[in-house]
């Protein structure tokens, strides 16, 4: 059984409508939505927070910064973020932003690398929208134990059940009524903890 194949917004900070069309060839129209550009960091910042983005590129510098605090401003935000800066800082850069997963390429670059560089990123990206799928899940359950924690505590306060009794009651009540336990739970909460 294969899965969709997800689709990518990429927003390109500096560079010209040469690197812009660069990317148009280059990337599927199947798995990448058309290249929005920017030209400075300011411009990126405010588009990073309007729209969906998945993987920044910055091509660097930009007008009103060098641009790698736009890079980790970025990858701060779980996105994936490649960045182009001028052979001769390669190191420099690579150093200050590996460690958060911000990937550097030295300029000039050629059609392949970008290339690869952009499918590195794609699978990054993937990886990091599974993570936060996951995690999201993690912190539902999590809620939904502290709130059931909480009712059979107030169940234990108020009718001197046992947990044991206090968890029995409150599934019951989910059964009986084809409510969940946590909207059961949230229910007691509102009853005996106003």
């Amino acid at each position: 059984m294969s899965k969709g194949k997800n689709t990518y917004r990429i927003l390109l900070a500096g560079g010209n409508d040469r690197m812009c069309e660069l990317l148009s060839e280059l990337l599927p129209r199947s798995g990448y939505e058309p290249v929005l550009r920017v030209s400075s960091a300011g411009e990126l910042r405010r588009k990073m927070l309007d729209l969906q983005v998945d993987i920044v590129i910055i091509n660097a510098p930009l007008k009103d910064e060098f641009g790698t605090q736009a890079a980790l401003d970025a990858a701060a935000d779980n996105l994936a973020v490649l960045l182009l800066v001028p052979g001769e800082t390669l190191e420099q850069i690579t150093y200050q932003v590996e460690d958060e997963g911000i990937i550097t390429l030295g300029k000039p670059v050629n059609k392949q690398i970008v290339y690869t560089a952009v499918k590195m990123l794609s699978a990054l990206r993937a990886g990091l929208l599974r993570m936060e799928k996951k995690n999201r899940a993690l912190q539902d359950k999590m809620t939904d134990i502290r709130t059931l924690n909480r009712a059979k505590w107030l169940l234990i306060e108020q009718h001197r059940m046992t947990e044991v009794q206090a968890h029995h009651y409150i599934e019951k009540q989910a059964m009986d009524m084809r409510l969940s336990s946590r909207e059961v739970a949230e229910s007691i909460i509102r009853t005996y903890d106003a």
